[in-house]
């Protein structure tokens, strides 16, 4: 008979089990309130855990394997459901942006390419325009070259004829010439002298294209870093408006104040204002918040306005040192010199912006968020020119 040779290698000393240092019994029990493991002495008469539930600490480690299993079982489909997701979902996803960022060059290929061929076309229709312009004012020119050299010779001719008729004649044959004198006479006074024509001129109109216009302003809109920091000077506003802090807010006052006291920059009566920067050249832009008021004025000025006194010259859009766009309830003008442009705005517009090139000596107002063009307005803007403001109702704001 074999017998089997006992195992020399000695195990591991079981490890005693943990015992409660309250009555050094064994830890057989779990108490659900206070969420530990508790011995039968803490959970009889006396013990601390005497009115807690508490159950037997086989029944709650069974309980937490059923819940290991369960969560077990969850993670293993999360990690499906993430391993579907990458092998299917993302490939799609990949190959859809691929083919919707292949569309979206296309769409920008296109458009531009659209917008190419308008400006090419209309870079060719002004140009046939300017040269056909350019040719009209020449042959006027040429023409009136013409006329006025035919007429120099005219006049000589006469002049030679009556200085030999004076130089010349006796004064019998004088006496008898007089009709041809007076014929002389009167065809050299029907030569008149040269008077100033539009027709002379090159016309700068014939480069004014809306399309050209609404071009250019968008494009200059997206070059400008910001618009111009344009702050209100404290010196001019109207003792009916009320300033903020930081000198970007106007707020209509309808009790005119005393703490302004007067100056030769103050408007004394219409709520207007001026901004403490002015232009004398360049291109410049800036953008006032007017959603809250339905009375008011935008727009720029020379320092020629006047600022005393109630009569229209004082008004903004009344005078020639004015040129302002204004809203009064759901009218809106462009003003300038007395006279009013009515300008047909689908809806009030929440922010307006004011693009000034007082190179091209062009004043434009356009919508910041829709880029919409509202008017525009040529004259020769002599500086310097401030941005302008009036308000007759709530507040207007400088946006920056």
């Amino acid at each position: 008979m074999s017998h089997k040779e006992p195992d020399l290698e000695p195990g591991p000393p079981a490890e005693s089990a943990p015992l409660c240092p309250l009555h050094s019994q064994e830890l057989k029990w779990f108490c659900s309130a206070e969420r530990r493991l508790v011995c039968g002495g803490c959970k009889g008469p006396g013990g601390p855990c005497r009115e807690h539930h508490v159950r037997r600490a086989e029944e709650r480690a069974e309980e937490l394997r059923n819940k290991i299993v369960d969560q077990c079982e969850k993670l293993q489909l999360q990690s499906a459901g993430i391993t579907k997701y990458m092998a299917e979902v993302l490939p799609r996803k990949n190959q859809n942006a691929a083919t919707m960022a292949s569309g979206a060059r296309e769409v920008v290929i296109q458009r531009l390419g659209l917008v190419r061929t308008v400006c090419e076309s209309e870079e060719q229709r002004l140009l046939e325009q300017v040269h056909a312009e350019e040719e009209r004012a020449h042959q006027s020119i040429l023409t009136q070259r013409s006329h006025w050299a035919e007429a120099l010779e005219k006049l000589g001719t006469l002049r030679t004829k009556l200085v030999a008729m004076i130089t010349e004649l006796d004064d019998h044959s004088l006496i008898q010439s007089e009709r041809e004198i007076f014929e002389r006479t009167e065809e050299a006074e029907g030569i008149l002298d040269p008077q100033e024509s539009e027709k002379l001129n090159f016309n700068q109109k014939c480069v004014r294209s809306p399309l050209l216009t609404q071009l250019w302003a968008s494009a200059v809109l997206c070059c400008l870093s910001g618009t111009e920091d344009i702050r209100v000077d404290e010196r001019t506003i109207s003792p009916f408006l009320q300033l903020s802090e930081d000198r970007k807010t106007l707020t209509f006052n309808p009790k005119k104040s005393k703490a302004y006291t007067d100056g030769p920059e103050r408007f004394d009566h219409w709520p207007n204002a001026l901004a403490s920067t002015s232009f004398q050249g360049g291109l410049h832009a800036w953008t006032v918040n007017v959603e809250n008021s339905c009375a008011y004025k935008v727009g720029v000025s020379s320092s020629q306005l006047p600022r005393k006194g109630s009569g229209s010259d004082t008004r903004l859009g009344y005078n020639a040192f004015s040129w302002v766009i204004s809203r009064y309830d759901q009218e809106f003008r462009f003003l300038h010199c007395g006279q009013h442009q009515p300008l047909a705005l689908l809806r009030c517009p929440d922010r307006i912006g004011v693009l000034l090139d007082l190179a091209a000596g062009e004043l434009l107002f356009y919508e910041p968020t829709s880029g919409a063009l509202l008017c525009s307005h040529h004259a020769q803007f002599e500086g310097p020119i401030f941005p302008v403001f009036a308000v007759a109702d709530q507040n207007i704001s400088i946006v920056q």
